[in-house]
Parts: C-alpha cells; structure tokens; sequence
C-alpha cells in the first residue's frame, strides 16, 4: 500500500468519530448567534464567507472545476438541498418557537428514510441487520430528546419547517450520493455554498429586516460555523457520502443529538437525566450494528438476501 493511500485509509478511518464530534457543535454554534441575527440573514452570512474562502483556497490548490454544465447543476441542487434546505428548516423551524426536542426527533427520521429511498436513488440494499440497527438507534434519539420533548409551542409552521429540514436532508444526501460522486472537496463546496446563499438570498430580503448586531459572542459564533462546521464537518461528510453506503453514513446523524446533548451538559449545565444517559448507549450500539460491515462476503450475500426478503413482504 502506497504512502498516500495509508494516509487516506487512515483519514477514512478517524472520519465518522470526528464528523459526529464537529456537527453536534452547529448546534452549540446556532444558540450563541441566534439572539444576535434572524435565522436566514445568518445563514447567508455563513454560507457567503464559507463560498469566498472555499474559491481562494480553490484558486490556491489549483484544484479542478467541473467542466459540463450538468456537473454544475447536479451540484447545485445537491449544495441547495444539504445546506439551504436542510438548516434554514432547522433555524426556521427553531425560531417559530418549535421545541428543539420535537425538532431533533423529527429530522432523526433521516436514517430511516435514507434507508427506505435508497435503493431507488442510489442501488443500495437495506440488509435485516441494518434495518434493526436503525429503528434501535432511533428508538435511541428519542430517548436522548425524551426530557425536552415539549409540545407546547407547535404550531403548522414550525413542522413544515422540520419537515423541510428532514426532506432536504435525505435527498440531498442521496441526490449528491448518486450525481456527484467526482466532486472535489474545496472547488464543488464552493459552488454548493453559492447556490445555497442565492436560494436563501432572496428570502432573507423579502422576510428580515437583515440587521445584526455585531457582538463578540455572535463573531465568535459566525466563526465557529464558518471554519470548524462549513469548512470541517462538511467537508468530512462529502468524504464520507463518496466512500460508504448512504444508509452507513445517514446512521451517524443518529449520534449527533447525544453528543450535543452532552456538550449543552457540559457547557450550558442543561439537563442530563438517566433517561437520555441511557438513550446515549442505545443510540450507539444503534449506529454500530447499522455501520458495521458484514464479517465475510458469504455474510455479506446472506445478509442482502434477507434484505430483498423483507422488501418483498
């Protein structure tokens, strides 16, 4: 094995664990900067200074620009769909006065539909094990969000909103999955993150008034976002989405709500009960028994047979 491909095989290895680790921290990032700026106007701003630092480091690395107008499109839309879509329907969603625990539960459908579109959009077949895994570490997620879990507040807005956020998040994974395999780290987040800002753009116009107040703790904020989650956690997922399974990678969404819990416990002194504790190590062994692949290619035959089984019951 060559020195570049132990470096790779190391960096896919040390992925999923630093993934989870950085995208829990959107949403640490979201409840310091909220108060300061309305949802969409923070956004754009986000996604504005990411595409201008994403082009320079493009131009930089003299890295390759796709070179058919599908490629373009192909991601665009799948730019739209992950970013623009998926957080502006959490932040909207949020900022209507949904509670963050219904919120969380609802976009952690997202495994369980990635699993059931997948083999429609992207080929992939949904083994028995799989499927047990991800209705454990749902059950999990809930768990964790149990405590928090208020119904007051709900309105149709706000559901739509989460709704919004699940969707985009599904398709978008699949969609890119499917039509954008060849995308490079730094020159298609670019043109992903131009895409998402001229989608929220002219919403952000018409809804807000666009005003921030220019804080440490919202710069701080901005900041954090900019680099550790846009430039971080999403690169690591592009990673991720082009070397494994879609229904392996959608699983590990299921540990961000109790790695954020755990961080709002550790920083904000919010509640930590036995409950979520316990919900923590369901959703784990949820997530483990999903991501874990089979022990032989006998296994492996096995296994998709009982998933073409179960589908066709």
């Amino acid at each position: 094995m060559s020195e570049q491909s132990q470096i790779r095989s190391g960096l896919l290895a040390v992925a999923p664990g630093l993934f989870v680790l950085l995208w829990s921290t959107g949403f640490i990032g979201a409840k310091l900067g909220l108060p300061y700026v309305e949802p969409l106007t923070f956004l754009l701003i986000r996604f504005v200074c990411v595409a201008a630092l994403l082009c320079l480091l493009a131009l930089a690395l003299r890295r390759p620009w796709p070179y058919r107008p599908m490629q373009w499109l192909h991601i665009a839309v799948a730019g739209s769909l992950l970013h623009g879509g998926y957080l502006s329907g959490v932040f909207l969603a949020i900022h209507t006065g949904m509670p963050t625990g219904v919120t969380a539960l609802i976009v952690g459908i997202q495994p369980l539909l990635t699993a059931f579109l997948s083999a429609s959009m992207v080929g992939e077949r949904v083994t028995a094990r799989q499927w047990a895994g991800l209705a454990l570490g749902f059950a999990g997620v809930t768990l964790v969000v149990w405590e928090n879990l208020g119904f007051t507040g709900l309105s149709a807005a706000g559901l739509a909103f989460a709704a919004m956020a699940l969707v985009s998040i599904t398709i978008g994974t699949l969609y890119q999955k499917r039509f954008c395999a060849e995308l490079d780290l730094w020159s298609g987040s670019m043109i992903q993150f131009v895409a998402a800002s001229l989608l929220l753009l002219p919403f952000a116009l018409i809804f807000e008034s666009m005003r921030v107040v220019w804080s440490g703790q919202f710069v701080f904020a901005l900041g954090w976002l900019i680099l550790v989650l846009s430039l971080g956690a999403i690169s690591l997922l592009h990673l991720l989405i082009r070397h494994g399974a879609a229904t392996r990678v959608s699983a590990l969404f299921y540990l961000t709500p109790p790695t954020t819990a755990l961080m709002a416990f550790l920083i904000f002194g919010e509640q930590l009960g036995p409950t979520a504790i316990a919900g923590m190590a369901i959703a784990a062994a949820g997530v483990a028994i999903t991501v874990r692949p089979p022990f032989s290619r006998a296994r492996q035959k096995d296994e998709e047979k009982n998933g073409e089984k179960d589908a066709g019951k």
